[in-house]
């Protein structure tokens, strides 16, 4: 005992020294640091295409932000995002005393930064007008700069001209940010009919930060326009979400694109392929967020059944399993089997159904393929 109490102590005493090692009388005191590395969002690849994680709406100093453009670059890195994009107000400059007005700054001064960490950096600008009409981010642009106008009667046409001659993708930002403070601003309105039916609009963000717009889901999927969620996020993003907690992530629009590059993120944006993600839900056109149900969620062969002696019912026993870092919450319509599942990213449940099923029928309320309408799911046993 007093010999492995005398071994235990020199490996303490070492440790401690180790620890305190100095370098010109300095101490590094890193414990509390926070470790430099990646998170890795899991998501399965849908029927050929890599789903992106992406965030289209943002903001910094040059606007009304309160972080450097470079942090945006740092926050995504860390938090394994794909792709993200500054959309400045191009009208709209409050620290305009102290931060030079130049609407393509933020991004030309973290492009390098961008390329460095592996994230795309999709150039973009938010138009930025009273509500009605409201705002409109255009991803893709040549140059902000050159959309601003100085006709000020006429800049909310104008400004949506300028942009869709850059061949912008054009998206109606949060429609219902002002619904209380302006009655009839939530609504489908003329401006917005007058660009849909001169296809200068080409998504709606249906999900921004941490409100979901019911309605702006309706209109996108009743005209096919893309399905767009993102954060607007003016401070740091582990001000507003809860970032390193277990399972928790920003708002983001998961793109299925043919590769990780940026061209490719223009063609599934312009082909609709999106399912937002925000918190433990999926909104999208029910066609993809069916398709990502299904590369997400497996089920095996039953491997076990016992037959209940009173009631003479044989029941079998299955796993099913999350292979993503989704969320899904079922909930049984039809069948004989377990009333509901909560499936936690990358885990699985135990699944029991009567004998003699074939298929069982869920409701995946962690869905939202309308606005009050949730994704049917389909279980076929074996």
């Amino acid at each position: 005992m007093k010999i492995q109490s005398t071994l235990l102590g020199l490996m303490l005493s070492a440790a401690v020294s180790l620890n305190a090692q100095t370098d010109n009388g300095i101490m590094s005191l890193k414990e509390f640091a926070y470790p430099a590395k990646r998170q890795t969002l899991n998501i399965p690849d849908v029927n050929g295409f890599k789903v992106l994680k992406c965030d289209f709406h943002m903001h910094t100093v040059f606007t009304d932000g309160h972080v450097w453009p470079n942090v945006r670059i740092q926050e995504a890195w860390r938090e394994g995002l794909d792709a993200i994009s500054y959309t400045e107000h191009m009208e709209y400059n409050p620290h305009s005393a102290d931060v030079k007005v130049d609407h393509n700054r933020s991004h030309d001064l973290a492009i390098e930064l961008a390329k460095e960490n592996n994230i795309l950096l999709v150039k973009g600008t938010e138009v930025t007008r009273q509500t009605p009409p409201g705002h409109f981010n255009a991803l893709f642009i040549q140059d902000a700069n050159t959309l601003v106008s100085d006709n000020d009667s006429k800049l909310d046409q104008e400004a949506i001209d300028k942009a869709y001659a850059q061949k912008a993708f054009i998206f109606w930002n949060h429609p219902g940010w002002k619904a209380t403070q302006v009655p009839g601003s939530y609504e489908w309105i003329d401006f917005v009919e007058k660009m849909y039916n001169e296809k200068k609009l080409h998504g709606i963000e249906v999900v921004n930060g941490l409100g979901f717009h019911k309605k702006a889901l309706d209109w996108a999927l009743d005209r096919n326009l893309t399905i767009i969620g993102n954060t607007d996020i003016h401070n740091l993003i582990a001000h507003d979400y809860n970032i390193g907690a277990p399972g928790v992530h920003r708002t983001m629009t998961l793109v299925m694109a043919k590769d990780r590059s940026a061209a490719a993120i223009r063609e599934a944006l312009d082909a609709g392929r999106t399912v937002v993600w925000s918190s433990d839900y999926l909104f999208g056109k029910e066609e993809h967020v069916r398709n990502l149900v299904n590369a997400s969620i497996s089920v095996s062969p039953a491997y076990h059944e016992k037959t209940n002696a009173k009631t003479n019912v044989t029941t079998k026993y299955y796993e099913i399993k999350n292979n993503s870092d989704l969320s899904f919450e079922l909930e049984l319509k039809s069948g004989n089997a377990t009333k509901r599942i909560v499936l936690y990213p990358e885990s699985s449940q135990v699944l029991t159904a009567d004998a003699g099923q074939s298929s069982l029928s869920y409701e995946i309320v962690s869905t939202f393929i309308r606005s009050d309408k949730h994704l049917d799911f389909k279980i076929n046993l074996k």
